[in-house]
């Protein structure tokens, strides 16, 4: 599961999608210490590949790593 970069709290799958499906820039901060968490660039080249299957949402959470940066996939 991904963690925050800040505190290292562990993000659950709810709040992992919640920062997964985040319009662009937004982020999602850390209920822990306040720090925004974005998706890593590596994340979002996974995301990016329209890999759209259950087999892919169930593996989800064990894949995406977060940021404390906005990167952007290019």
């Amino acid at each position: 599961m991904a963690r925050c970069t800040n505190c290292q709290y562990k993000f659950n799958t709810k709040e992992l999608l919640a920062v997964g499906v985040a319009i662009h820039g937004k982020g999602k901060t850390c209920p822990n210490c306040g720090v925004k968490q974005y998706i890593s660039k590596d994340s979002q080249h996974y995301l990016s590949l329209g890999y759209v299957s259950l087999l892919f949402v169930l593996i989800l959470p064990f894949v995406i790593k977060l940021s404390d940066k906005e990167e952007t996939i290019w």
